[in-house]
């Protein structure tokens, strides 16, 4: 049998064990993984682009275990009372190819979303950072205020985004979590002095959430809404001035920031940044980008996480049960026959 993981046991997993704990754990889980980046067989996400969004593939396996996310993107649900980002998982046993756990991914893909931003950061912030500007309060905000409160010690966000209830929403929500909230009246008042700006907008377009006069010296930028080709969030000319971290160089040149730039645009793998073989803060006044679209390992990592957390439970009857390994036939037709007459 599979063990399964919906979206109710998900909650009540979150209400007992707790958001923070959960993130330190995917953030260990995640930390380690990139570390040993060599152990994967990689490729980019498989992606099916329509005029309203996309829908994903996301592959992955080292020698032991293989990994899938189905995953969309679409910013116009909204509007028709759906998420914009839905998704499941799958983690399977290579020796076998018998799948191990099927979870649904909608909320785990935020909270690993949010571990990696803060991952990221913890090697590319300025040391001792305490404040963040939060770009689009959306339905990612308030895990990435959690991840970054609990990972790198935030302990301001300055919200902002064009829709007032959605900030509204992410004030209420993040009430009582411990960090002072400050509703910004626009973009500029959000970013000004801040230590880390994260940009977590969704509209599926090139456009210029952060220009180059509002980005300062020493300021660490988290990009996580642009995702896909054609869609940014940054300014081209911001990009000539960063120190840039991508996760997997193939998938970011076409998804990423950086497709707005030339193919020797240099960039750092975040694996290489962790392990030490790569720079990524040099100086105080660095201006760090972490231009993340999301990485199939990122899901790999969580998987395997949550199967841990969450350990024995309700399985799936995905496999067919079968006395003999080469009776497909028999084992679904004449011994459901024989149930059926003894019924």
């Amino acid at each position: 049998m599979t063990r399964y993981i919906g979206t109710g046991e998900m909650a009540d997993l979150l209400r007992r064990e707790g958001a923070e704990p959960i993130l330190r754990r995917l953030v260990a889980g995640l930390r380690s993984d990139f570390r040993r980046w060599p152990d994967f067989d990689l490729a980019p996400r498989l992606a099916n682009h329509s005029a309203g969004g996309v829908i994903e593939l996301m592959p992955i396996a080292d020698a032991r275990t293989y990994s899938f996310k189905f995953v969309n993107g679409h910013p116009g649900n909204t509007r028709l009372g759906k998420q914009t980002v839905v998704a499941f998982g799958v983690l399977a046993d290579r020796a076998t190819g018998y799948p191990l756990l099927v979870s649904e991914m909608t909320v785990l893909t935020a909270l690993r979303t949010a571990a990696t931003s803060a991952l990221a950061a913890s090697v590319l912030a300025r040391p001792g950072s305490r404040s963040m500007a939060l770009i689009g309060t959306g339905a990612q905000a308030e895990f990435q205020a959690l991840a970054f409160k609990t990972v790198i010690g935030i302990d301001e966000i300055r919200l902002f985004d064009v829709d007032p209830a959605a900030v509204a929403k992410a004030r209420a929500n993040l009430d009582g979590c411990g960090l002072r909230l400050v509703c910004a009246g626009s973009v500029a008042e959000a970013v000004a002095g801040a230590d880390i700006v994260t940009t977590a907008t969704a509209d599926k377009a090139r456009a210029t959430i952060l220009t180059p006069d509002l980005v300062e010296p020493g300021q660490h930028l988290n990009a996580i809404g642009g995702d896909c080709p054609g869609k940014t969030e940054l300014h081209a000319d911001i990009l000539r001035r960063t120190r840039t971290v991508v996760e997997y160089e193939p998938q970011t040149r076409i998804e990423g920031e950086i497709q707005q730039m030339p193919a020797d645009y240099p960039v750092a793998e975040l694996w290489r940044v962790l392990r030490g073989e790569a720079s990524g803060r040099v100086a105080a006044d660095d201006i760090t980008l972490f231009d993340s679209v999301g990485f199939a390992l990122e899901d790999f990592s969580a998987l395997h996480c949550l199967r841990q957390i969450a350990g024995a439970g309700p399985d799936l009857d995905l496999i067919p049960d079968v006395s003999d390994p080469k009776d497909l036939f028999g084992s679904v037709f004449l011994r459901g026959a024989a149930f059926e007459r003894a019924a």
